[in-house]
């Protein structure tokens, strides 16, 4: 019988590049679960354990995030405790990996580098972290680069990210002198020596780093006295060296999992320095399931919130967090909030009432499967072969319950996409069906009006990893290119038109003649089409049944316009006069005289082209305001309005679509990737002259080639 508080489930975030993936792999060979060591960029071309993607392998990132699980055996107390782990991505592009992993994680380490601190991605995380109420424990990594102060970033984390950091260690040397840690619980020195580390090796701590030891104490002993009495009083008596051990670590923990406190090792993964502690500091002061509140919605009792129990008896609640669509089937990645799975169990779907079988249960060690019979509360494993989407709830059906779902950012970067064979078209599709269906935040549509294939994601290099990816798996090659703007064509002033369409080709002919005016209409909003039909004609100079069709005609010239062929807009056509033969006139005649007249009309009415302005909301720190608006207004953009709010500066502004693309990228480049950006259509506006001369040449150079 597994014992649910020796249970933990964490996750490793951080920056790019803080060393995330070599620090799991660090925990993986000192939990035994791996027996060799290799490297991110290894010379040896293994690559680490969680980066099993090729793709992954190659570029040296974290692209997916990774499960795996392992054992430990605490170092003092000797207790064994089972941890799930998930390596997440740093890259901003891949945050949806991120969001998806904290959703269903119970604590987390957050992984910073010695030199460099809290960094743009770190805010990121963080704030991820919070919003779903993550407790955690940050391990201040690469203490043996050049530059490396770890007690700085602890200062770092109050600064930046408003944390309450409680240094639990300081390092016995720095840089290429970096040899161990200090524990300030224990006020013990330890040493990490062989050939990876393996001997842990406890000292007295060396003379020089006594009274720095000394100091930092009384800083853990202060920041645990503001969370219990009993500390407080032996502080206030200058006792800060005879606490009790256990007292302090409870302290610590429940004000950790109160998200009041947030402990700080330090070390570095790459020299094999710290990791032993650190993972006796998470199982110290990270959350075991029955420590984490989890609620789920009752759909039979008005969405009431229920708080689910981390108990194996109770009734089966699940969350499927993350989708694998591969060549054997789908896995679908689940956390076990309260109950008991097994293999062969009938579970619902809680998005389609559908009861589904549970054919294979597995645990993940990277893209390795292990297969289980059954799960409990707590656990996180996947199942083989159910279809459902990501984000979908699954009971044993005694329960009508619901998790909450989880946040998916909006796409901020969008391509055009199209086979470069049409052979590899039926190849394309499986391939964004699959990536749609695991990744949230890519998205495809097709424009209706250009007919192109438009893939959407977080940023470059998201949609570069999808589009090489698609070559590797589908063997289909793509290319790519800027999607078409959604120009619109009007009129600026008003114009007469008469026209005669007369047509004999023996028999019956072709006979309508039409006059009146064509007028501009205001265009507001996003209206599809601004288009009025006025019939001011009297006598029965045009008979009524032919009426229909001269508007008919009109609306037909709406769609595509003689400037550069996009959908007309803002038209009010008013037929004032006309005649009729009462042989040669017919509801086709009326339709082609009312296409010619709207023509020649539109011609002399000072046609001009307009484009789609969108409204743009920029939150960028206020350090980095003057590039943005800068960049702002290079792009023709006209700033609305600023608001600035601990220290971040809120810009909004009205720029034309055709010059946000690669904005995503450009904003991140001149604000360190600290800014963020959304962007919503807001109306359409004339284009400079210039640009329309521009555009006139482009789609008759256009036009040419394709005669």
């Amino acid at each position: 019988m597994k014992n649910i508080e020796k249970h933990r489930n964490i996750g490793i975030s951080a920056h790019i590049d803080s060393g995330k993936t070599t620090l799991t792999e660090r925990i993986l060979y000192f939990t035994k679960r791996i027996h060799a060591i290799h490297e991110v960029r290894g010379k040896d071309g293994v690559g680490a354990t969680m980066d099993s993607m090729e793709l992954e392998r190659e570029r040296g990132i974290t692209i997916q995030s990774a499960a795996t699980f392992a054992n430990w055996t605490h170092t003092k107390s000797g207790e064994a405790d089972s941890i799930n782990i998930i390596d997440t991505p740093g890259h901003v592009d891949f945050t949806i990996e991120v969001e998806r992993s904290l959703r269903v994680l119970d604590g987390a380490i957050l992984v910073l580098t010695g030199v460099e601190g809290v960094q743009s991605q770190s805010i990121t995380v963080d704030r991820q972290m919070k919003r779903y109420h993550v407790p955690r424990v940050v391990f201040v990594n690469k203490c043996d680069r050049s530059g490396a102060n770890p007690l700085r970033v602890a200062v770092m984390l109050k600064e930046k990210l408003n944390h309450k950091p409680c240094v639990m260690q300081i390092p016995i040397g720095l840089e290429d002198q970096l040899k161990g840690v200090v524990d300030l619980v224990e006020m013990k020195a330890y040493y990490f020596e062989g050939a990876n580390g393996d001997d842990m090796i406890e000292k007295d701590i060396p003379a020089e780093l006594m009274d720095q030891a000394n100091e930092y104490r009384e800083k853990l002993i202060d920041c645990c006295a503001d969370y219990s009495d009993e500390i407080m009083e032996q502080a206030m008596e200058g006792n800060y060296m005879d606490i009790d051990k256990a007292l302090i670590k409870k302290t610590i923990r429940e004000a950790t999992i109160r998200l009041d406190i947030t402990p700080v090792f330090m070390g570095s993964a790459h020299k094999n320095v710290g990791v032993q502690k650190l993972l006796d500091g998470v199982i110290d002061y990270l959350p075991c399931p029955t420590d984490v509140e989890n609620k789920c919605l009752d759909i039979d009792n008005e969405e009431a919130e229920v708080v689910l129990k981390s108990e194996d008896a109770q009734p089966l609640v699940c969350y499927a967090f993350k989708l694998v669509n591969d060549r054997y089937g789908q896995l679908t990645y689940i956390r076990v909030y309260q109950g008991t799975l097994k293999k062969g169990d009938m579970i619902t779907n809680m998005a389609t009432g559908k009861k589904v079988s549970v054919g294979r249960l597995v645990r993940m060690h990277a893209d390795e499967m292990v297969d289980i019979t059954e799960a409990g509360a707590g656990d996180i494993v996947a199942l083989f072969g159910i279809d459902c989407a990501s984000g979908t709830t699954f009971t044993d059906g005694k329960n009508n319950y619901n998790m909450t779902s989880m946040h998916v950012p909006n796409p901020v970067i969008e391509l055009v996409i199209e086979a470069k064979n049409r052979d590899d078209l039926a190849n394309m599709s499986k391939a964004l069906n699959r990536f749609t269906k695991e990744d949230p935040t890519f998205q495809v549509e097709v424009d209706k009006e250009s007919g192109e294939t438009i893939i959407k994601g977080m940023g470059e290099l998201h949609l570069d990893v999808y589009i090489e990816r698609m070559r590797r798996e589908y063997h289909c090659d793509v290319q790519t290119g800027a999607p078409q703007v959604a120009y619109r064509e009007t009129i600026t002033r008003e114009s007469k038109f008469e026209y005669t369409h007369k047509k004999q080709t023996g028999g019956s002919g072709q006979f309508a003649k039409m006059s009146g005016i064509m007028r501009p209409m205001a265009v507001e909003g996003d209206s599809e089409k601004v288009y009025n039909f006025v019939n001011s004609v009297v006598g029965g100079r045009i008979p009524k049944e032919y009426i229909p069709s001269c508007d008919k005609g009109f609306q037909s010239c709406m769609e595509s316009g003689s400037l550069i062929g996009f959908p007309v807009v803002g038209i009010e056509m008013e037929v004032q006069d006309g005649a009729f033969h009462p042989v040669d006139s017919s509801d086709m005649a009326f339709q082609i005289c009312a296409r010619m007249a709207f023509r020649e009309a539109f011609e002399k009415a000072g046609a001009q082209i307009l484009e789609p302005i969108m409204k743009v909301e920029i939150a960028t720190p206020t350090e980095f305001q003057g590039n943005v608006v800068g960049n702002v207004s290079q792009r023709r953009g006209a700033i609305t309005g600023t608001n600035e709010e601990q220290g971040t500066t809120t810009i909004l502004a009205e720029v034309p679509l055709s010059e946000m693309f690669g904005y995503a990228t450009d904003l991140r480049s001149m604000t360190q990737g600290k800014a963020e950006f959304t962007m919503e259509f807001c109306k359409y506006s004339p284009v400079p002259r210039n640009i329309q001369e521009e555009l006139i040449k482009k789609y008759g150079d256009k036009a040419k080639a394709r005669a």
